[in-house]
């Protein structure tokens, strides 16, 4: 399975977005910075995870996102999904006759494919909750609202 920067990019966006939630949104350009990701390629990733209602948005001063549910109903896969990352170990067509070798599956194309259905489940089993509170220790602490840090 080749998982590409989107989807780890918008999991690990996601974890950000659960640590550091709180009272106030998080903005898009704060989770850029701790994390080291492009600004636009966050603001492209997360328009996929609000139509996929993952999270939701909030407009005006202050504006950013908030999960759309708790974290632990929202699973790795779902994220990973919501981005539109395949969740596959196989390289063939997933929906046409054409397999691994031009025009039929490869020898081992049932291997592959019930090692992607594994991941799959693996993936599935894992919710962003149980996920945070392994990460935690090593996140920084939450920042205060950005309307806090404007009147010191």
């Amino acid at each position: 399975m080749k998982l590409t920067t989107r989807g780890r990019y918008a999991v690990t966006a996601m974890l950000d977005l659960c640590c550091q939630e709180g009272a106030a949104p998080v903005s898009l350009t704060d989770i850029a910075k701790r994390q080291e990701i492009s600004l636009s390629y966050l603001e492209q990733l997360f328009a996929k995870l609000r139509r996929r209602g993952l999270v939701r948005s909030v407009r005006g001063p202050g504006g950013g996102y908030r999960l759309a549910s708790p974290p632990t109903r929202i699973s790795v896969a779902d994220v990973i999904r919501a981005v539109d990352e395949p969740i596959r170990a196989t390289s063939c067509d997933e929906n046409g006759p054409t397999g691994c070798i031009k025009s039929t599956r490869c020898i081992t194309h049932h291997l592959w494919e019930r090692l992607g259905a594994h991941i799959n489940l693996y993936l599935e089993s894992i919710d962003l909750g149980s996920l945070i509170e392994e990460v935690r220790p090593a996140m920084p602490p939450p920042h205060p609202p950005r309307d806090q840090e404007t009147r010191r």
